[in-house]
């Protein structure tokens, strides 16, 4: 289990910004586990957004965020921060960060088996 928690929600008018930051709690997990981000809407699945490795710092998206969103390592304060741009009313979720070893070669695919999760920060995009 590696301890995560994220801050930085809140409410912003559409084509705003905002930026998501996960803590990891453990220098070793921030060094060998892969952090995706993950948003649920009210009556929707859970979404995977993006995903960056820990080694090369490789970085993935949704089609939904590209173009918009930036994942980020911070190892100064062992963080991954989200950036989000031009944001959509469509973005209003809680969104959730979440661990998996890098030693699985799936660390980053949203289908897999994540046992490690924050426990989420709102983000609301109304005018």
């Amino acid at each position: 289990q590696v301890r995560l928690a994220e801050s930085g929600g809140g409410w912003v008018q559409p084509g705003g910004s905002l930026r998501l930051s996960c803590a990891v709690a453990s220098e070793y997990a921030f060094r060998e586990y892969a952090i995706s981000w993950f948003r649920q809407a009210p009556g929707k699945e859970r979404e995977g957004v993006s995903c960056i490795k820990p080694n090369d710092g490789r970085s993935y998206y949704s089609d939904s965020v590209k173009g918009r969103f930036t994942i980020s390592r911070d190892s100064a304060k062992n963080t991954i921060d989200l950036q989000m741009n031009s944001l959509k009313p469509e973005d209003t979720a809680i969104y959730y960060c979440a661990a998996r070893n890098n030693y699985y070669a799936d660390s980053c695919e949203f289908k897999s088996s994540f046992g490690s999760w924050g426990q989420g920060t709102q983000v609301t995009v109304s005018s």
